[in-house]
């Protein structure tokens, strides 16, 4: 039996498999690693290890793996239906399901009563794992401890390779990666077909959204509502870019949508300027910006466990991003304001008009200036300072207020201190809804919302809006990052093109990684510039 390393990569697409690879054959005399029991309790909690990219077919009873004959008589009493045969097993009754060469054993094996193959074989291994009974091709029970061993060994007879740098690493940092494309592959699973995404993102949606076999069509949206209702899979959509309609159309056909987003962490340069997402988030019950209905986000942060070695990892990446000052807009340029001396100040961070956020989380707030007015009724003597959208003053997006008027409530206007030293110089930052809210938290600043951001309503910022009581659990500041910035987003690796965890995000963006600037690019950047343009000359010629 040829035997391909236990832990190993995916195919992904449009990436060579040697630059994918995490695991290689090892040098000679190479000191074998010692697969510990943490190690594999690590393998079974992560489910790694084996095609774990692969279908995930109706459950059955019995596993029969290749090359295995089982007589009919061992399956007395069990419905044909419920007899899975991998490709090469035998068995002499009729009825029994042939099962795909292409399939996650785990969800194979976790599901089943019992495994027959061969004890080296992978699904043996996983059920030995999973502590499911496995019996070996003489019929005979295998004992679970022979499993764990053969499991060692595997293990032990290849080198693990960060597939980002390309150095070795030991057994447990290359199982971070795995889990990390687990849940990436896993969220994936069921999309039929993807609409509403804009042309210049289809090349990255396309990688973010491959399930292990396939990558879901981009259609329109009627045509990929007749796909998904046809596959009985869901429709993925970017929200703002769907007919108004489609939602009611969806559930009357009963196609779950799961909705596109750009992530918290996204790359460098504006998505209005048309540079590809790094990170997007995919969600099936709502969408973390819609503060009147439940989401994937406000689920799990009101219902994860988090672990203490995930809130660790939160805590690491925290205390990186707020090091490399790494923000969702990139860093700032410029050089920070002066502040008043004994008097209290507040950053009001204003948004883009008619972004989905403001509409669905700015709890009845309707723009910037009736946010301004808020801000100045909430903290009558403070002194004020009104930061614009970097989209609305780049002359993308609606939300552009007169200089004349913001100074009329706010005592000056920022558009070049760097965002994240402003945000630590102040005494509290305003936010509507603003991603800005977020990044204060994690720098430990004071944070009051007149929305209802994702962030919001958890016990760790100010919130002068009504809290839904779905938002009742008090959590910290890493079990929040955690939810956020880990478990909730997909990211995909500008260099390498394979799906990464955040911190490798992070690292590229800190290095000063820049993709090239494309024709369109320049191009949009120029509409801006002239738009902007367009907008002042109006202000001074109205007065």
């Amino acid at each position: 039996m040829s035997l391909l390393p236990f832990l190993r990569s995916p195919p992904f697409p449009d990436v060579a498999a040697s630059a994918a690879a995490i695991s290689e054959p090892l040098a000679g005399g190479a000191e074998l690693e010692i697969a510990t029991n943490a190690v594999l309790a690590a393998i079974a909690d992560a489910r790694v290890g084996g095609a774990f990219w692969g279908e995930q077919p109706r459950a059955v009873a019995v596993v029969i793996g290749s090359g295995i004959l089982v007589q009919a008589d061992r399956l007395e009493g069990i419905d044909p239906d419920d007899i899975g045969l991998m490709p090469g097993a035998l068995c002499d009754r009729s009825g029994t399901r042939h099962l795909s060469g292409t399939i996650d054993p785990w969800s194979l094996v976790s599901r089943c009563e019992r495994v027959h193959a061969d004890p080296e074989d992978e699904l043996a291994l996983i059920a030995g794992l999973c502590n499911v009974p496995v019996f070996g091709p003489d019929g005979a029970l295998v004992p679970p401890d022979r499993l764990r061993d053969g499991l060692r060994t595997r293990i032990a007879a290849v080198r693990y390779r960060d597939c980002f740098s390309g150095e070795p690493v030991g057994v447990m940092q290359a199982m971070t990666i795995l889990a990390d494309w687990r849940r990436h592959i896993d969220r994936n699973r069921g999309i039929a077909a993807a609409s509403g995404m804009a042309f210049w993102k289809r090349k990255a949606i396309r990688q973010f959204l491959w399930d292990g076999v396939r990558s879901p069509p981009t259609l329109s949206p009627a045509q990929g509502l007749r796909r998904a209702v046809k596959e009985r899979g869901a429709l993925a959509v970017w929200p703002s870019r769907i007919p108004a309609d489609l939602p009611e159309q969806a559930a009357r056909a009963h196609v779950p949508l799961a909705q596109v987003e750009d992530g918290f962490i996204r790359s460098r340069g504006l998505g209005a300027g048309l540079h590809p997402p790094g990170s997007i988030v995919i969600d099936r019950s709502g969408i973390y910006y819609d503060g009147g209905r439940p989401s994937d986000l406000e689920s799990l942060l009101a219902t994860h466990a988090f672990p203490g070695s995930l809130t660790d990892r939160a805590r690491r990446l925290r205390t990186r991003l707020c090091a490399t000052g790494v923000t969702k807009y990139g860093a700032s340029g410029g050089s920070m304001i002066a502040l008043p001396t004994g008097r209290r100040t507040i950053l009001a961070v204003g948004q883009v008009d008619d972004d989905m956020s403001v509409k669905l989380g700015g709890a009845g707030v309707s723009g910037n200036l009736d946010f301004l007015e808020r801000v100045r009724r909430a903290e009558p003597d403070a002194w004020i300072i009104y930061r614009p959208h970097p989209d609305v003053q780049a002359g993308h997006r609606k939300g552009h207020l007169p200089d004349a008027t913001v100074l009329t409530l706010a005592d000056t206007i920022d558009t070049g201190a760097p965002l994240m030293e402003l945000v630590q110089a102040v005494d509290d930052v305003h936010v509507l809804s603003s991603l800005t809210g977020f990044e204060a938290l994690m720098r430990g600043c004071a944070v009051t919302v007149h929305g209802m951001p994702f962030y919001a309503g958890w016990g760790l910022t100010r919130d002068l809006a009504p809290v839904p009581a779905r938002r009742g659990r008090r959590l910290t500041l890493d079990q929040l990052v955690a939810g956020a910035l880990i478990l909730y987003p997909s990211y995909l690796d500008p260099v390498t093109n394979l799906p990464c965890g955040p911190e490798l995000m992070v690292d590229r963006l800190a290095d000063g990684f820049m993709p090239p600037a494309t024709s369109l690019i320049r191009l949009r950047a120029l509409q801006g510039k002239l738009r902007r343009f367009m907008t002042l000359s109006a202000e001074f010629l109205h007065g």
